[in-house]
């Protein structure tokens, strides 16, 4: 008895210490407590992939609350400026998006993002600021307004890799939005890690007037679970994906997320070429009688507030196609100043330049519908109207930009050795697409 306490007090003087090491000066300059924290959670991780392999189950304690983000405090009045944070998160984005721009036309025909440029995102870690500090992260209350920045800036470099590299991510902030104690406690610890796991959403349909409330995707009620049948387009990086969410109308709670294994019995992904979106690497997914157990629909019994989560989709959209839009306006006034005709540059002809100023009011718009709702999302309120009107927007006035981008460089601008016409393609997405991206 006496060699087990003794034992006992050694360790812990041992964690003291241990605790001490981190916190010292070293420690901190080292970043020695989030490695440390992220071994944990990686070992954790690990444990619990091994003792569910077999099925998506999600068991624990049933009378465990779920962490959720608090919202930001209430106002009328939004702030257009980043704090220093913000900016200093969309420093480090922009040189990523350097790279990305300049791999882009290269990404977009191969299809395939190169793994430096996969390793230099993961570095990041961004994961860390959408996830509660309870849970492991570092947060404490919801930072839309700053995703809404990240998947801008990202988009700024290249649309199309900044929606695979934000696949995950949605998946995580849905989890964190609706997931169960148990979901939670399972899939969280993967996204913290320097090779997170990858995941995807799924809504859109390959069917004329697709809407996101009227889906063919069926979930049968069948005893402990559910029995799911349908055809989904359109999913960013399924192919790579250890699981998804597939959005599917129940037959007793509407529709619903559920959690579907990647390797499941009867889930078939093909490649789904489309117009755009190329770095993505956009899949067809089908559903031919898939089995899923009850505890698999994001939430548990509580489900998803549908509607919330379309306004959510809509707001990922609507700031990938400002950054976009953002790109395209700096490319063609850099472009058009330097470009001579008839011995003076093509700026100081008024069509151009009343076009150019055109984009640049439209970004400008597109920006505040965008941030306004993702303001009022941050705050908790009611934000479908904002999210709405912002969507609705980009879309139309995205498209627009890209069209106008590719007429400002002329014949140039329908070559693949200029980028507008892979941002005019990436651009017409922003309409027709919910898949993949959940601020």
């Amino acid at each position: 008895m006496s060699q087990t306490k003794s034992n006992g007090t050694q360790y812990a003087q041992y964690f003291n210490l241990f605790n001490d090491l981190l916190d010292s000066k070293i420690g901190k300059a080292l970043n020695l407590r989030k490695i440390s924290e992220k071994v944990v959670y990686q070992a954790t991780y690990n444990a619990m992939r091994a003792g569910n392999a077999s099925a998506r189950i999600f068991k624990g304690n049933t009378q465990q609350k779920p962490e959720r983000l608090s919202p930001q405090k209430a106002s009328d009045l939004f702030d257009l400026n980043y704090t220093e944070d913000q900016q200093m998160i969309r420093e480090s984005l922009l040189q990523i998006a350097t790279k990305m721009r300049a791999a882009a036309e290269k990404v977009d025909e191969n299809f395939t993002i190169p793994d430096e440029l996969w390793a230099e995102f993961n570095e990041l870690n961004l994961a860390y600021l959408q996830v509660p500090e309870a849970l492991g992260g570092m947060m404490k209350d919801k930072g839309t307004v700053t995703q809404m920045m990240i998947a801008e800036t990202l988009a700024y470099g290249d649309l199309g890799q900044a929606l695979a590299m934000l696949s995950h991510h949605s998946v995580l902030n849905a989890i964190v939005e609706w997931g169960s104690p148990q979901q939670q406690e399972e899939l969280i610890p993967g996204f913290l890690n320097d090779n997170p796991v990858k995941a995807t959403i799924a809504v859109n349909e390959p069917y004329p007037l697709f809407s996101p409330f009227k889906l063919q995707t069926k979930a049968v009620r069948n005893g402990d679970g559910y029995t799911v049948s349908g055809l989904k387009h359109n999913v960013p990086m399924a192919k790579t994906a250890s699981y998804l969410l597939i959005l599917a109308e129940t037959s007793d709670k509407g529709i619903q997320a559920l959690i579907v294994d990647a390797n499941a019995q009867g889930l078939t992904i093909s490649d789904d070429r489309s117009m755009g979106l190329n770095a993505a690497a956009l899949c067809q997914v089908k559903l031919d009688n898939v089995q899923v157990h009850e505890s698999a629909v994001l939430g548990a019994d509580k489900g998803i507030q549908y509607d919330q989560f379309v306004s959510y989709c809509k707001l990922g959209w609507s700031a990938l196609a400002v950054g976009c839009g953002q790109a395209v306006l700096d490319y063609v006034i850099e472009y058009c100043n330097e470009r001579v005709a008839f011995g003076e540059p093509i700026t100081h002809r008024q069509a151009v330049a009343f076009m150019i100023a055109d984009i640049k009011i439209e970004v400008d718009g597109m920006r505040l519908l965008t941030q306004r709702a993702a303001s009022k999302a941050e705050q908790g309120l009611d934000f479908s109207k904002e999210a709405y009107l912002a969507h609705l927007q980009c879309s139309d006035k995205g498209m627009q930009i890209g069209s106008n981008g590719v007429q400002l460089l002329g014949g140039h601008g329908y070559i693949r050795d200029y980028p507008v016409q892979r941002w005019y393609r990436d651009l017409r997405a922003v309409a027709v697409s919910y898949n993949g991206l959940h601020l």
